[in-house]
């Protein structure tokens, strides 16, 4: 069998090689240095637990500050929690595995030059059958310096009203669109719909969409992890409410900040 290339001496076959590594290593230190490192990494016999900000949110130092206190105190809590079990129940850590869990912060959009959007991204292994992941959302009031709701963009958004009732529909219907893409919607299976209400707190975890006029937000984004619409195998979606569904529900401050199109490269949900 010939090893070299016909015409290729064994010199710069070697040469050739050598840069080939060194392109593939030079490749691979790029990607690991622009992962960051976390902020908080626990390690024990039981767990692994690791919480990081990115980039984005570590020159924001009221926000980091706010997102690290959380992450510290889940981090600590799950700590705490696993070695109990290990020391209680040690049969369930199998082959000597121990829990992992991760949090990673990531800030989605900047709207009005106040409005942050950060997406709190968990994976969770805890000796079942398969890990999982899941999502909670913050926004963040950057001129109060404190996380708000999106109620002041709103004239009402009561549980059941017809802002949330509209906002729900809209919701729905992108789940099903995305649902008919994967190849995952069945119209006589509509029970995951029951997971989502029209209540604030049982929507799902939002965040103000980007858009493609500057400072503004396109619309709502709600992020649902594995089990939330579906089963865990069709892993996770997102929906979006584009913002002209909002108009008629939405209060002074609300229309200031909303407006423009959702750009082309939003919208791609794990899958």
């Amino acid at each position: 069998m010939e090893l070299l290339v016909k015409g290729t001496s064994p010199v710069g076959f070697v040469w050739s090689t050598l840069l080939s590594f060194c392109v593939l290593l030079s490749a691979a230190v790029t990607v690991l240095a622009a992962e960051p490192k976390p902020n908080i990494a626990l390690k024990s016999k039981a767990a692994e637990i690791s919480v990081t900000l990115d980039a984005k949110i570590r020159v924001n130092a009221k926000l980091a500050a706010y997102l690290l206190a959380d992450g510290k105190k889940w981090a600590n809590s799950h700590l705490a929690e696993a070695n109990k079990q290990l020391k209680e129940s040690p049969e369930f850590f199998r082959d000597g595995r121990g829990w992992e869990l991760e949090r990673d912060y990531t800030l989605q959009s900047t709207v009005a030059n106040r409005y942050v959007s950060i997406l709190r991204s968990e994976f969770t292994f805890t000796g079942g059958a398969h890990p999982n992941r899941g999502f909670e959302t913050f926004l963040w009031d950057d001129q109060a310096k404190k996380p708000i709701s999106i109620r002041p963009f709103f004239t009402e958004l009561k549980d059941d009203g017809p802002a949330l009732a509209a906002i729900l529909k809209a919701v729905i219907a992108s789940l099903i669109e995305e649902k008919k893409a994967r190849g995952t919607y069945f119209p006589d299976d509509l029970g995951w719909q029951k997971y989502i209400e029209p209540k604030l707190m049982k929507i799902g975890p939002v965040l103000l969409a980007p858009s493609t006029e500057l400072g503004k937000s396109s619309g709502l984004e709600f992020q649902y992890g594995p089990y939330a619409v579906g089963a865990y195998a069709e892993g996770s979606y997102e929906a979006f409410v584009p913002w002209s569904i909002l108009k008629p529900f939405l209060s002074p401050e609300g229309l200031a900040i909303f407006g423009g199109e959702r750009p082309a490269e939003s919208g791609k949900s794990e899958k």
